[in-house]
C-alpha cells in the first residue's frame, strides 16, 4: 500500500498493498494528485486549479463539501451494522505498522485530516475549512474547523497539525512517511491558521494529505495507539480484539453531523467461504471486498442482497526481487512476462472480474496507457530469452484469496518455460511483511498494491521492497511531482513505459471493486478510491 504503506489494503481486497480494483466506473481519474480534476467545487477558485494557472494569485478552497459535515450525511439512528473483511490489522497504529487494512479500518471514520478525498475523486474540506496556495505553489494556508475535540477531550488546534506533520516526518516508520519528505516547514499562525512551507512545488502533497499520513493526532494521545485510537472522527474504538473484530461506536461529541449508525462492527474472516456464508446466514451485512467472484450468483436474490461492482485504484503485481539473481537479468524478467497467459489467471482466479493492464497504472490514472499486449503469451518466445537456461523460484505469497489462488496457476505456466516455482503462503500481515517486504527473503510474490497513487512509492525507492533501481524512473518521478500537471502527466506516463519495457513486475490486473451487502443497507460508494472503507455515508434502512 508504498507497500508499506500501500501495502495496503492488502487486506480485505485493499491489500496491504493491498487491495481491489478496476471496473466498469466512470469515475473520474481518482488516483491522480491534488489538480483540478481533484479539486473541491465552489464559486471561488480552488487551489488546485490555482496550481496549474501561471501567475495566479492566490485562492482559496471552499469549505462546503466535507461528508461528514454537509447535509448530504445520513441521519444518525440506533441501527448496527457489521461489515466482513478478509485482512486483519496488524494493530491500530498504521504510524508504526504497515498494512493497508489499519487506514481501511480507522481513516475517516475515527482519524480525519485536513482534507479528504470524496467518493467522485474531489478533494474536499474536513478538518480545515479552507486554504490558500500561494502563486509559487509552496505555501498553503489553512484555516481550520473551531470547536473540534479529540475523543479524549483535548481540543484540536493548529499545534496539534504541526505535532502531525512534524511526527510523520520524524517518528512515523513505514514508507509512506516519505510523502511528508516534501514539506520543509509548518507553523501555528494562530490556533485555528496552520502555515505548510513546501521545499519544492509538488503536484502529489494535497492528495497525500488525503491519505493516513494527513491524519491529525492529538499531542496528548500518540502513547499507546497500537491498541487505543484518538481521533476526531465521527467513531470511537469501543473494542479491539486482534484478528477477529474491530467494533467502533458512535462519537457523541463529534465536531460534524452524528454518524448515521450507532455501532459498527468490523469481522475479519481467513476464510472467503465462511465470509459469504455469514452474509449469506445475516451475521454480517455487507461483504466489503468479494474474494470468491465466481459464487456471486448466491447473492442474486434482489430482495435480500445487493451486488456493488465499481473501480478500485489496485494492482495486482506479480513482484519480482529485483536486486536478486536471476531476477537482476531483464531476459529471465521478460521471459516470464511472455510465460505468463494473464487473461487464463484472470479467468481461472478471478471469474474474469477485473482489467487487464500492462504497467503500474489502472485505468483512472490519467498517467494510464494500456500496455496490457505488451508481452502477449509467447511460450516459445519466453524460453528463446531464457537460452536454454533452467531456474528454480521461490513465490512467498500472502494467504488472501487472490494470492493463493493465484499462485499455482502462474507455477504451472512457468513450469513450461522450464522455471521451476516452490510456492510458500505466509500468515499475512505479520509473516509477510517481515519476510518478503522487510527481511527480502523472496523472489516473486504476488501482492494487490491498492494504495492510490503510489508509483514514486514502489518504484521511485529502491530501498522498497521490490527493490527496483532505475536512476531515470527516479528522476522522472521527482520532476514530475514539482512540474505543472500536464509535465507530470507526461513524466508519470514515460515512468510506467520504461517499467513496462523493463518487466519490472508482471501486472496480472486491476482489481475490481465487488461488494455484497443487504437489500437494505445504503450509500456504500461504488469505487474503492482512498484507503479508507468509508462509514460515513453508510446507513442502514
Amino acid at each position: 500500500m508504498g507497500l508499506r504503506s500501500t501495502i495496503a489494503l492488502l487486506a480485505a481486497g485493499m491489500v496491504a498493498l493491498a487491495g481491489c480494483s478496476a471496473g466498469s466506473s466512470t469515475a473520474p481519474s481518482t488516483s491522480a494528485p491534488a489538480t483540478s480534476e481533484a479539486a473541491p467545487t465552489g464559486t471561488t477558485t480552488s487551489q488546485s486549479e490555482s496550481a496549474t494557472t501561471e501567475g495566479s494569485a492566490d485562492s482559496t478552497a471552499p469549505a462546503s463539501e466535507s461528508a461528514s459535515a454537509g447535509s448530504s450525511a445520513p441521519a444518525p439512528s440506533n441501527a448496527s451494522l457489521t461489515v466482513g473483511f478478509v485482512a486483519a490489522p496488524a494493530s491500530l497504529d498504521f504510524t508504526q505498522d504497515d498494512g493497508a487494512a489499519i487506514p481501511q479500518a480507522l481513516l475517516y471514520n475515527v482519524y480525519e485530516g485536513l482534507v479528504k478525498m470524496d467518493g467522485s475523486g474531489k478533494i474536499v474540506p474536513l478538518l480545515a475549512e479552507s486554504w490558500k496556495v500561494s502563486d509559487d505553489q509552496k505555501t498553503y494556508t489553512f484555516t481550520l474547523r473551531k470547536g473540534v475535540k479529540f475523543s479524549n477531550g483535548a481540543d484540536f488546534t493548529a499545534d496539534d497539525a504541526v505535532f502531525s506533520i512534524d511526527r510523520v516526518k520524524k517518528g512515523w516508520k513505514p514508507a509512506v512517511k516519505a510523502k511528508m519528505d516534501v514539506v520543509s516547514k509548518a507553523e501555528a499562525v494562530d490556533p485555528t491558521t496552520l502555515k505548510v512551507t513546501l521545499s519544492t512545488p509538488s503536484q502529489s502533497w494535497l492528495y497525500s494529505m488525503t491519505t493516513r499520513v494527513g491524519a491529525m493526532f492529538s499531542k496528548t494521545g500518540v502513547d499507546a495507539l497500537a491498541t487505543k485510537a484518538i481521533g476526531t472522527g465521527p467513531y470511537t474504538v469501543a473494542s479491539y480484539n486482534p484478528n477477529v473484530e474491530l467494533v467502533l461506536q458512535r462519537n457523541p461529541d463529534y465536531w460534524g453531523t452524528p454518524s448515521s449508525m450507532q455501532t459498527v462492527t468490523l469481522k475479519y474472516f481467513k476464510d472467503a467461504t465462511a465470509m459469504n456464508n455469514a452474509e449469506i446466514g445475516g451475521s454480517i451485512n455487507v461483504i466489503s471486498s468479494v474474494q470468491t467472484p465466481d459464487t456471486l450468483d448466491q447473492f442474486s436474490d434482489t430482495s435480500k442482497f445487493q451486488v456493488i461492482e465499481g473501480t478500485t485504484t489496485g494492482e495486482v503485481l506479480l513482484s519480482f526481487n529485483n536486486a536478486k539473481a536471476p531476477l537482476t537479468d531483464k531476459n529471465v524478467r521478460q521471459a516470464i512476462s511472455y510465460g505468463l497467459d494473464r487473461k487464463a489467471i484472470l479467468d481461472t482466479v478471478w471469474a474474469g472480474k477485473g482489467t487487464l493492464i500492462g504497467s503500474h497504472a489502472v485505468p483512472t490514472d490519467p498517467w494510464y496507457t494500456d500496455l496490457s499486449n505488451k508481452y502477449p503469451y509467447d511460450p516459445a518466445k519466453a524460453k528463446e530469452l531464457l537460452g536454454g537456461k533452467t531456474y528454480t523460484l521461490r513465490l512467498r505469497v500472502p494467504n488472501l484469496p487472490y494470492a493463493t489462488a493465484a499462485a499455482p496457476v502462474v507455477a504451472s505456466q512457468l513450469k513450461q518455460i522450464g522455471i521451476t516455482v516452490q510456492v510458500d503462503t505466509l500468515d499475512f500481515p505479520a509473516d509477510w511483511l517481515q519476510q518478503v517486504f522487510t527481511d527480502g527473503n523472496y523472489d516473486m510474490s504476488i501482492i494487490n498494491h491498492v494504495e492510490p497513487n503510489d508509483l514514486a512509492t514502489i518504484w521511485g525507492d529502491p530501498k522498497y521492497y521490490t527493490h527496483y533501481d532505475n536512476p531515470e524512473v527516479q528522476k522522472l518521478l521527482k520532476d514530475g511531482d514539482a512540474a505543472d500537471r500536464d509535465t507530470m502527466i507526461a513524466d508519470y506516463k514515460k515512468v510506467t513505459e520504461i517499467l513496462a519495457d523493463d518487466a519490472a513486475g508482471v501486472w496480472l490486473w486491476a482489481f475490481p471493486n465487488l461488494i455484497v451487502a443487504d437489500a437494505n443497507v445504503k450509500g456504500i460508494e461504488k469505487n474503492q478510491i482512498t484507503e479508507s472503507f468509508d462509514l460515513t455515508t453508510i446507513s442502514v434502512g
